[in-house]
């Protein structure tokens, strides 16, 4: 099950392409909505239930959700791994970019892994919470490309590209975590919670400050009552 979920998850990024090659200028009107959603899902879902699960697994677990949220910082700015959400920005238009995005793409896939491996109601809200984040990723990132001059065919195949390495941080994961302790599990639990935490208030939440619409801020508490509603719903 997890792997189906990690495949969903993978395939709103080329989602997200598709928009752009075949709807461009609604695609990139509209994917603050979709990015300011994003942060409330993975917002909420790092404070309502990634964190409560660790912190009853392991004691230790805000030290690790500091441990996660300090490691994205590293891998995106400190590596040069960042993806920006920017016309301006061409950083994602050569063979750098693939490396990078297949990373992030892989970590996603991990955090799948993670998930399931609390149980099956935290690995569908993790899957739920990488798939909104694809989504948008895969808008803005086709988006760049498009702006660069670079060919559909190209841009697909990118997109393709990254996104397979989701499911295979999932199997892997799966793997790797099958006997795992709960104490350890709480802490990948916290550490997930951390890199939620950071890509939320680091690059979505950032993005409204660029928008002009004024509705489209508020489907962060869209993303937020979702989980809740969702967690009410599972419980």
């Amino acid at each position: 099950m997890a792997i189906f979920y990690s495949l969903i998850a993978a395939s709103s990024a080329l989602l997200g392409a598709l928009l752009v090659l075949k709807f461009h200028r609604w695609a990139e009107k509209n994917s603050i909505i979709l990015i300011n959603f994003a942060a409330g899902v993975m917002i909420s879902l790092a404070f309502l239930d990634l964190l409560p699960e660790g912190l009853e697994a392991n004691p230790a677990a805000l030290l690790y959700v500091l441990g996660g949220f300090l490691f994205m910082f590293f891998l995106q700015y400190v590596i040069l791994f960042h993806p920006c959400h920017d016309d301006s920005c061409l950083a994602h238009a050569d063979t750098a970019s693939v490396a990078g995005l297949s990373l992030h793409s892989f970590i996603d896939g991990l955090i799948i892994a993670v998930g399931f491996s609390a149980n099956a109601g935290t690995g569908v809200l993790a899957a739920f919470a990488v798939l909104f984040h694809k989504l948008p990723d895969g808008i803005t990132i086709s988006s760049i490309l498009v702006h660069t001059g670079a060919s559909a065919k190209k841009i697909f195949s990118f997109s393709l590209l990254t996104a397979c390495f989701t499911p295979i941080g999932t199997v892997l994961g799966l793997a790797l975590f099958k006997n795992i302790s709960q104490g350890a599990l709480g802490a990948l639990l916290s550490l997930t919670a951390g890199s939620f935490l950071f890509l939320a208030a680091s690059d979505l939440i950032p993005e409204t400050h660029k928008c002009k619409n004024r509705f489209a801020p508020l489907t962060l508490f869209a993303g937020v009552a979702a989980i809740i509603a969702i967690e009410r719903f599972t419980h």
